[in-house]
């Protein structure tokens, strides 16, 4: 019999902790080996129980979520799951906690006190067990480089001379960042990216690429024109697409059934773009699981434009990319660190 998976609970709250343990126990190949109600506590048991995945409250008495995340990285780099309430300050610590390490998170359905939680059992359950399969070393080291990298300037042109989808799923948001990070804030392209993310989130995300990135970002809204140096992120439980309005490009949101059981659906943008855009279109599919963006990249390459997916070992879960180059559809399989280099000497190479 192979051995459960270790998991430490650190929240605040008597009952999270509770409910939170009750189901990572109900599964067979989970166990809760202690839990912990404040920083100091869950750094202790940390040393003690060498746990396989950590699930850390944003919000905690003195040391908040953050700042414990960041000593667990310092002094016994985990995996850790953040769990966090739906608000807009919630969703922007969650971002940081992405970008310090953290490969995913859970948002309580709630409130910080979140009774509703017991829904979300399946998920929790699914991420632990994911969390816990992930090598650390490679994900934690797969993105220094970049961060480390200056941003070469380019001459600004006017107009789009490509449109970049970028696709992500599970890992996605750190690994977006990362490769957005790269583009310069003159670029002569437009930006779509379609990460799958609970509704309350993507706002944040949008201001952290913008805030840390350079080139302009936005959670699209309905009737967005699109711009040349502009990014937009597709909003929580709506499809992205774009249309011809006279002379203009804008942004349509809808709530179509969800595709391949997500919405956004990256196939869905993916599909929309290269019916205006053609062999300018660059697909860029990066960490999740399951197979969106296969067949939009699919249709990508049909009509000349240009497909790169993100390799298994810089990848959380190689489910998305893996798709694409097990059908043969990648132009270039390569680490996060450089495909941000190669889509800005494909947008610069015409």
């Amino acid at each position: 019999m192979s051995r459960k998976i270790k998991v430490l609970i650190v929240d605040d709250s008597f009952l999270m902790r509770r409910i939170i343990s009750d189901i990572i126990n109900s599964d067979s190949e989970l166990e809760v080996v202690g839990k912990a109600q404040d920083g100091q506590e869950a750094l202790q048991k940390l040393v003690e129980l060498a746990p396989d995945v950590v699930t850390l409250d944003i919000n905690l008495p003195g040391q908040n979520g953050i700042d414990v995340l960041c000593d667990i990285m310092k002094t016994r780099p985990t995996r850790v799951v953040m769990l966090s309430a739906y608000s807009r300050a919630g969703a922007s610590a969650t971002m940081r906690a992405l970008e310090l390490g953290a490969v995913d998170f859970i948002a309580k359905p709630s409130g910080e006190i979140s009774l509703g939680l017991e829904k979300l059992k399946d998920e929790i359950i699914a991420k632990v067990k994911l969390a816990a399969s992930i090598d650390l070393d490679k994900y934690l080291s797969c993105f220094k480089s970049v961060e480390e990298a200056p941003v070469q300037p380019t001459v600004t042109i006017a107009g789009i001379k490509k449109i970049v989808v970028v696709g992500a799923s599970t890992g996605g948001p750190k690994a977006t960042l990362t490769l957005m990070r790269e583009i310069p804030a003159d670029i002569p392209a437009a930006f779509l990216i379609v990460q799958h993310m609970p509704k309350g989130f993507t706002a944040s995300f949008a201001e952290r690429i913008s805030w840390d990135a350079g080139i302009r970002t936005k959670e699209a809204e309905d009737n967005d024109v699109l711009e040349p140096a502009r990014a937009y992120v597709a909003p929580a439980g709506f499809h992205m697409i774009l249309k011809q309005h006279n002379d203009k490009i804008i942004i349509r949101l809808n709530q179509e059934p969800p595709v391949n059981f997500v919405r956004p659906s990256v196939d869905v943008t993916l599909l929309s773009c290269v019916q205006l855009f053609g062999k300018d279109t660059i697909a860029v599919i990066l960490t999740g699981m399951g197979k969106d963006g296969l067949e939009g990249s699919r249709r990508v390459k049909e009509l000349g434009g240009v497909v790169f997916v993100q390799d298994e070992d810089s990848s959380v879960v190689w489910g998305m990319p893996g798709s694409v180059a097990r059908a043969g559809l990648a132009n270039a399989v390569a680490p996060l660190p450089q495909l941000a280099q190669l889509i800005l000497k494909q947008i610069h190479s015409s």
